[in-house]
């Protein structure tokens, strides 16, 4: 089912806040929000507004990054901070969140993958390819797109990394809530109450111990735990809540098999919104049609690159240098 993203006066009230959520200042300096190099405009087919940051040298080797459900560009600070010194990374608000607008199409695989067709087709010159990262939703933006466009993955993708994502039967397996999916299955108006109700998320201590324990790990330190809820909580209300009513019933399946190139997987091991099942199926239809590179499970909750921010960090460099080699060789053959 495909859901449009409306508008709710939950959405006004938590205006005056949200850029301010996006952009606090932490005593991790990499979770602080760099300035971008370049600001790309992107308009989608049916008139939506993107926000498009680049960042790094214009002739560096590129890095794309497609952030999840509920988050914004400046979810991925800690990898833009770490690469940009070398790379040009581009990051982006999907459509409805951050500052991108919602535009007229409703959600669903099809958008997903013409917006990041759009965008791949704003970034990158002809002929030149790129590191793809997609997280949680980001994932299935990718898959989406290689699904729709299998033709453009050779042609604008070096290599692929998919962390703590899923494709399918995201309703009947997130074990978000105790007891519920492990126990006994989580009725499905509980996840829609849960999920799909637009009203606004609160902050403060209290919250940072509940997102530790459901969207991270008990081990994860407060400025880990505040940096992941702000950029949630800055989302808009009926975005959050009309996307994950779209997600709950999105079906992927077999998708990742159109990713024709090195594609590393990474999951959470103690993952609640998209357990390590998730990342595991996808991993292995990508090694069923020969592409998985790599298989990662590291010891955290869903913000991986958040928790685990050194380990996936050195995993993109590794992957980048595999995708590099890739097209080295595409070249040769080519010559």
């Amino acid at each position: 089912m495909l859901v449009k993203l409306p508008e709710t006066g939950a959405d006004f009230l938590t205006a005056p806040f949200r850029t301010a959520l996006r952009n606090r200042t932490y005593a991790t300096e990499s979770f602080n929000t760099p300035r971008p190099a370049e600001v790309i405009p992107v308009t989608t087919r049916d008139g939506a507004n993107l926000r498009v940051h680049a960042y790094g040298p214009a002739d560096g080797e590129t890095i794309v990054l497609a952030h999840g459900w509920s988050c914004a560009l400046e979810y991925w600070n800690p990898q833009i901070n770490a690469f940009a010194g070398e790379y040009r990374v581009i990051a982006f608000d999907q459509r409805g969140h951050g500052e991108s607008q919602s535009g007229s199409v409703a959600f669903g695989p099809d958008q997903l993958a013409d917006d990041f067709s759009e965008i791949l087709e704003a970034v990158l010159r002809p002929g030149q390819r790129a590191t793809l990262v997609g997280h949680s939703m980001g994932g299935m933006t990718i898959q989406a797109w290689a699904q729709r466009y299998p033709e453009q993955v050779a042609q604008r993708a070096s290599a692929v990394l998919l962390a703590t994502t899923a494709a399918r039967q995201i309703r009947t397996r997130a074990t978000v809530l105790p007891v519920f999916n492990t126990l006994v299955p989580a009725p499905d108006w509980l996840t829609l109450v849960l999920f799909g109700t637009p009203l606004p998320l609160p902050g403060g201590r209290a919250m940072n111990v509940v997102a530790k324990s459901r969207l991270l790990t008990a081990a994860a330190t407060d400025d880990e735990a505040s940096f992941g809820l702000s950029v949630v909580r800055s989302c808009r209300p009926s975005v959050r809540a009309a996307v994950a009513r779209g997600l709950l019933n999105l079906d992927l399946h077999g998708a990742a098999a159109n990713l024709t190139v090195p594609t590393t997987v990474i999951a959470g091991s103690h993952d609640r919104l998209l357990p390590e099942v998730h990342s595991r199926e996808i991993a292995d239809t990508l090694a069923d049609a020969g592409y998985l590179d790599r298989y990662v499970i590291l010891p955290t909750g869903h913000l991986v690159n958040i928790e685990a921010e050194t380990a996936f960090n050195n995993e993109l460099h590794r992957l980048i240098r595999m995708g590099r080699r890739g097209m080295s060789a595409t070249v040769g053959q080519a010559g």
